[in-house]
């Protein structure tokens, strides 16, 4: 395999698709050629979120905790009782 440090040929992109995916990880952008010339870059996806402004939420614990404050939320309720319901 004839890959230099972050540029890969095209055939050898797709023939060895999981080490392209690796060597984003752990050196970052990797470019794709096709006859010589740069084609296609591909990136990690936390970089790609960050370059077109995509904010990420770290887990589902976090996401809840940056809700909106809703203590000052006015929510009356009736002070009537509950309607019965007959199910016939």
């Amino acid at each position: 395999m004839t890959v230099t440090a972050g540029q890969w040929q095209l055939q050898e992109a797709k023939q060895h698709f999981s080490e392209l995916i690796r060597a984003v990880r752990t050196d970052g952008p990797q470019f794709v050629t096709k006859h010589g010339q740069q084609v296609a870059v591909v990136l990690d996806i936390v970089d790609y979120r960050r370059m077109v402004g995509v904010e990420l939420v770290e887990d589902f614990k976090s996401f809840l905790a940056s809700a909106p404050d809703m203590s000052e939320l006015e929510i009356e309720r009736s002070a009537e009782p509950v309607r019965q319901v007959d199910f016939e």
